[in-house]
């Protein structure tokens, strides 16, 4: 059978609609086996972690245990949100006099050992499941064990990127081969099988995160770097813990839209939504070149205070109240002039990301919500696979800076400036919830929460709509204050916004993939009827219970 190479929009997709419980991923196997979870009797989180560990099995390049996770949790019974971090932190014998006497100067190369950190994801899994859970480990992970062992058809995107991915990484590393087919990628269709990371999570559905990060994970992983010239070492993994922050918030139009504070990138949403609050973007077409400027506009001096301010808050806390105070956007509001660019507004230092990450959505029946992300980084992270565990370790420490005296200065035991980044909206009046959604893909996360709240709240426009629609990305990897906008985009707009000073790019075909791949849901407030859509830059859907 012949997959089409065609990455075009030809055909529509209603949003999905169901009260009994819904899910929503970037892989359908993944979101069946958080539908199962529900239909135990689990909750949001329980369905939230049965969900990222089947999208570890089936999307191995892009998530699982070797990175990390973060969410947002709604309890409907008291209106509350609660954030967690699972990020892992650097090891203790990494050094910034370290690298210098090594000769790194100005970055580490993305897919040094140096760059893996502690993973967090298999703490966070417990950890959410240990607060906001019903179901033992055992049930929420059978799914994914069962996909594991039995194994599963490549979905035709995931087979592009596991080829893209694999490349400079599994291929050319050792115990690389437990992540490909017959030493290659697997192609879509074809049936893979990972007997390794069936054993780690069966020995995590007994043991929990102990046996993760201590015993003979815990070694395997340490080995594995060492071997690969980094220095993490199990008494870094057995030091790893989760926190529970409080989220950060902001109030747009009707909407309170959360997000997890630093050293997650979500206060670039917030920034940037509370400068488009000053203007009527409902009365300007969607992609007029007058909208896309605002919004262009307003995510650049978003990001210029988020390159320095985002950092581990344990190291370098950030001044938050004083950030999105009204004060200050009043301030910074003014610097958006119309129908001029201001590419010198990006942030230049950041390092270049990657778009390898799974976001998915949960809303349980009885209106729980779980925004939830996990991530390698780039594709498979480092590449560098613990022998026996079936998945590659993150390359998160990339995302240091390597400045002394910068908050975001890498530092032993410290956590990187984040680019995964849940969301959650509530009604601003009564705290009901309005929507659980996310995008993934690297420094277009933030930008794609800012488009997705804005086509729904500005515009009506339903889950599935809101990603259908044509997006832009802020290029911070190029340095030059570039745009790439989706091929689609009118030409009218396209010219305009060049006129007025925006360096573009067009972005066509599986490329499209750098503007993100985004999981929604919403609920009625007086119904509970769900609405949810997925992303058609992916291969997911979203599915309810009934």
């Amino acid at each position: 059978m012949k997959w089409s190479d065609d990455f075009g929009f030809n055909s529509r997709r209603s949003p999905v609609m169901g009260c009994g419980g819904m899910v929503a991923a970037s892989q359908p196997l993944a979101v069946a086996a958080g539908l199962v979870v529900l239909q135990e009797g689990g909750s949001a989180a329980d369905a939230a972690v049965a969900t990222a560990a089947a999208l570890n099995v089936t999307e191995p390049c892009s998530t699982g245990l070797g990175g990390d996770a973060f969410s947002l949790y709604y309890e409907a019974k008291t209106r509350n949100v609660t954030a967690l971090n699972g990020c892992g932190r650097a090891a203790v014998g990494l050094t910034l006099e370290r690298l210098r006497r090594e000769g790194f100067e100005g970055e580490i190369p993305h897919r040094h050992a140096y760059n893996v950190t502690v993973p967090g994801a298999c703490a966070a899994w417990c950890d959410l499941v240990e607060r906001h859970g019903r179901l033992s480990l055992s049930q929420i992970l059978a799914p994914a064990i069962e996909l594991a062992e039995q194994g599963f058809p490549v979905s035709p995107l995931t087979a592009d990127f596991w080829q893209r991915g694999a490349v400079d990484t599994v291929c050319v590393t050792r115990h690389g081969s437990e992540l490909l087919l017959n030493g290659r990628a697997p192609m879509a269709g074809e049936i893979f099988r990972n007997a390794g990371l069936a054993n780690t999570l069966k020995t995590i559905a007994v043991d929990g995160k102990e046996a993760f990060y201590g015993g003979g994970i815990a070694e395997a992983i340490a080995e594995a770097v060492q071997a690969a010239g980094g220095c993490l070492t199990v008494d870094d993994l057995a030091q790893h813990y989760s926190t529970w922050e409080e989220p950060i918030s902001t109030v747009y139009r009707r909407l309170r839209v959360w997000e997890c504070p630093p050293n997650g990138q979500g206060l670039v949403a917030l920034l940037a939504l509370n400068l488009l609050a000053g203007f009527d973007l409902a009365a300007l077409p969607p992609l007029s070149p007058e909208r896309l400027h605002l919004e262009i506009e307003a995510l650049r001096l978003a990001f210029a205070d988020a390159r320095y301010f985002v950092a581990d808050p344990t190291f370098a806390p950030p001044p938050l109240e004083a950030l999105l105070s009204e004060s200050y956007t009043r301030q910074r509001r003014h610097l958006i002039q119309p129908q001029r660019a201001r590419p010198d507004a990006l942030p230049r230092f950041l390092p270049r990301g990657g778009s390898d990450t799974v976001y998915l959505s949960v809303v349980d029946g009885e209106g729980n919500a779980c925004s939830f992300i996990n991530s390698n980084y780039n594709g498979f992270g480092s590449g560098i696979v613990p022998p026996g565990c079936g998945f590659s370790l993150q390359n998160r420490g990339a995302n240091f800076n390597l400045q002394p005296g910068h908050p975001n200065a890498l530092a032993p035991g410290k956590r990187p400036y984040h680019t995964i980044i849940p969301a959650l909206a509530t009604d601003a009046a009564d705290d009901a919830l309005y929507a659980c959604f996310g995008v993934m893909g690297g420094f277009m996360q933030p930008q794609g929460h800012v488009q997705v709240i804005s086509a729904m709240i500005d515009d009506g426009l339903d889950p599935q709509s809101a990603l259908d629609r044509l997006r832009f990305c802020l290029d911070v990897e190029a340095g030059d204050g570039r745009v790439m906008l989706e091929e689609g985009i009118p030409q009218m707009t396209r010219d305009t916004l060049a006129r007025w000073g925006h360096p573009l790019e067009i972005v066509r075909g599986k490329e499209r993939a750098v503007f993100g791949r985004g999981q929604i849901i919403c609920r009625h407030p007086d119904s509970g009827v769900l609405t949810g859509g997925s992303d058609p830059r992916a291969d997911g859907c979203a599915m309810s219970l009934r």
